[in-house]
């Protein structure tokens, strides 16, 4: 089996998948890419059992053929080539690969095609399109707080939840919920599905810059994603997802309005003096001031600053982990943004003022307890 093709145009689609391809994975046929090739056509396949990522380009072949080629030392070897047409010679006996450039010739070892585990098809599905913009924008504004834990899976996960008038994306790691909701897009069905935090940071870095139509499909167990010419297979987490609408609270008096740059700035200097274990801050609130403080009792570090704000409520002192607050304000685009309160020990939301058409964006953040030792 022979194929001539660009070494520029394979690198271009290698890196685009090469992200599902993990060091030591369960199963070593996954360390390589799965090479196809059907008129004319070369099919680049990368695994890692529970995600897949297929990509195709055009390629000059006489002859078929399959061929599993080592992913790490083909991607360095194209990376350090200029860009000229590469051949690719392969023997189907031996499975070696042999590269012949300009520069010279490199021979690598490849392995049987047959042991590549197969792809899932699209049986039975649903389907949905979602611009990539969109897409992406709701992956953006959701992955930060997915959580790490794997005793809780469902919460490893982004939660799609698709209805007649809205799709909701939701992430929760148990300290702070995101929701971001759109309007523009609906699905006739109604659906819920778990997507892993992996398969959405792929996406997430595959995705076009310009506008282009993602194909969603999905079934029981999977979710299919398509777009240019680059496919996702990806396993869907099948937990039930927290009730996150039974979380947010709905009797919010306090509200406090504020410049969100002026808020970030001031919780990232004032978390430079907070306790390194529990990054806590205490937000005191009085009419149309806010004091920031923190204090590191084992290094004798304390920091406080007065911001001004429109405030209504009752004057109250609640506490917040820094880190937390500032990822949130960070990924809030609004210039002003909303926080409303309800007691020191329920959770808080966060909102721009101002959203963005057909979106809403709506952060919950959990305090944690204050110790009244000032």
């Amino acid at each position: 089996m022979k194929f001539i093709v660009s070494s520029s145009a394979l690198l271009k689609q290698l890196s685009s998948i090469n992200g599902v391809v993990t060091n030591n994975p369960v199963v070593p046929i996954l360390e390589n890419f799965l090479f196809e090739i059907n008129d004319s056509t070369l099919t680049i396949t990368a695994s890692d059992l529970e995600t897949s990522m297929i990509t195709q380009l055009s390629v000059e072949a006489k002859e078929n053929g399959r061929i599993a080629a080592p992913a790490k030392i083909l991607l360095e070897t194209l990376k350090n080539l200029p860009d000229q047409p590469v051949t690719f010679t392969i023997d189907e006996e031996t499975y070696t690969i042999e590269i012949s450039s300009s520069n010279g010739r490199y021979k690598l070892s490849g392995e049987n095609a047959t042991d590549f585990p197969r792809v899932p098809v699209v049986q039975g599905a649903s389907a949905i399109e979602i611009p990539s913009n969109v897409l992406g924008r709701a992956i953006n504004k959701t992955i930060f707080a997915v959580s790490n834990d794997e005793l809780r899976p469902a919460m490893t996960g982004i939660f799609v939840q698709l209805r007649s008038d809205n799709v909701t994306f939701v992430a929760t790691d148990g300290h702070r919920l995101l929701r971001y909701r759109r309007t523009d897009i609906s699905n006739n069905q109604e659906a819920s599905l778990i997507i892993p935090r992996k398969a959405f940071m792929l996406l997430k870095s595959t995705l076009p810059s310009e506008a282009t139509a993602v194909k969603v499909e999905f079934n029981q167990s999977n979710a299919f994603f398509s777009f240019d010419n680059i496919r996702m297979i990806c396993r869907l987490i099948d937990e039930r997802y927290p009730d996150y609408e039974n979380v947010i609270p709905v009797q919010n008096p306090n509200k406090l309005v504020i410049d969100r740059q002026a808020l970030l700035s001031s919780v990232k200097r004032i978390s430079i003096y907070s306790n390194k274990t529990t990054h806590q801050i205490r937000l005191k609130l009085t009419g149309s001031e806010m004091q920031v403080s923190a204090e590191d009792l084992d290094f004798s570090n304390e920091a406080n600053e007065r911001l001004t704000c429109q405030y209504e409520g009752e004057d109250m002192e609640i506490g917040f982990n820094a880190k937390f607050l500032m990822e949130m304000l960070n990924n809030l685009d609004s210039d002003e943004i909303t926080f409303e309160l309800s007691t020191p020990n329920r959770a808080g939301l966060l909102m721009p003022i101002v959203n963005e058409e057909n979106e809403s964006v709506l952060m919950l953040v959990m305090p944690v307890m204050l110790n009244n030792y000032v």
